[in-house]
């Protein structure tokens, strides 16, 4: 069990973190209407909440086990508003999905129980975060361990292909190179302890499909495989993000607040995924926090981490 979650008896708490793209390359159309891409997963909040971190990022996921009910589940969510009906939320899906797997490898026909679970939501929709993806990948993993871990870590990073391409990263919760829609990974050692990292995100939601919107597959110049190898100095206008080509210029907002952090010092600064969210690099805690400050005059969803 990692050192953010917590068990009493049949509840799991887990504390569920994001991820940036550090770097991000549309390589190719697929027959089946999906691209290509490559690109290198980064967990970040991964301390929020503890006294290192005390600001509140992480989303907070509690399951809990009733036994003495039928099998179900029972789903409530509060905090930051997501545009989804309950129903339709990822950790209902996610849910759903574990039980029927359960079933089908148990082999068993008596109730399981009822699963309560309360998602209190403070990561953002829409910013290229992969918050929907790690509330589902981490109510996987919460409600495999109430059961005591029937399924090995490799079953539940094939059950959450079958959730969203960011979920199996989030199993791992590693830097990770990622290829094919998402889904394939290969743990990579990107080392930036003792970096500081300011994510801004205006008030601006871009849907998946939008992203996609003037797309041009390409080779990358610089393959980020080898990124761990090229020092963090050198990744401005090298570790690229090809969304940004297509999004700045309807979204010049965001390209303003990249520009903006690169003015106040930041060593690399990027869009993450397919946005909306705008992150930089620090190499001080001091220039970090004057970004920070100059950014919440004018965004409400602005957080520091050292990472």
């Amino acid at each position: 069990m990692d050192s953010k979650s917590v068990c009493r008896e049949k509840t799991m708490i887990k504390f569920v973190n994001a991820k940036i793209n550090l770097g991000l390359n549309i390589v190719g159309r697929r027959e089946d209407g999906y691209h290509n891409l490559e690109t290198v997963f980064f967990p970040v909040g991964i301390e929020s909440g503890m006294p290192q971190q005390p600001e509140p990022f992480d989303d907070i996921l509690e399951v809990n086990l009733d036994r003495n009910r039928a099998t179900g589940c029972r789903f409530q969510i509060m905090g930051r508003k997501v545009d989804c009906e309950p129903e339709n939320n990822l950790v209902v899906k996610a849910t759903t999905l574990f039980v029927r797997s359960y079933f089908d490898k148990v082999g068993i026909d008596d109730s399981l129980g009822l699963f309560n679970i309360n998602l209190d939501k403070h990561l953002p929709s829409g910013a290229g975060l992969g918050g929907g993806s790690a509330d589902a990948s981490f109510a996987l993993m919460a409600l495999n361990e109430i059961l005591d871990e029937p399924f090995s870590e490799r079953e539940l990073l094939r059950m959450s292909q079958k959730l969203g391409a960011d979920c199996p990263f989030f199993i791992l919760n590693t830097p990770c190179f990622a290829e094919g829609t998402g889904e394939i990974l290969s743990p990579v050692d990107i080392d930036l302890k003792g970096k500081w990292l300011l994510i801004t995100k205006p008030d601006i939601f871009i849907s998946t499909k939008e992203a996609f919107q003037g797309i041009s597959p390409k080779r990358p110049d610089f393959d980020l495989r080898y990124l761990s190898y090229l020092p963090l100095e050198e990744w401005n206008g090298r570790v690229i993000n090809d969304f940004e080509a297509s999004i700045f210029p309807r979204y010049p907002q965001l390209a303003a607040v990249k520009e903006e952090l690169y003015a106040f010092g930041a060593v690399y600064a990027s869009m993450s995924g397919s946005g909306s969210s705008i992150y930089g690099i620090f190499n001080s805690e001091e220039t970090a926090k004057a970004a920070r400050d100059r950014q919440q005059t004018t965004y409400d969803g602005v957080w520091l981490f050292r990472l």
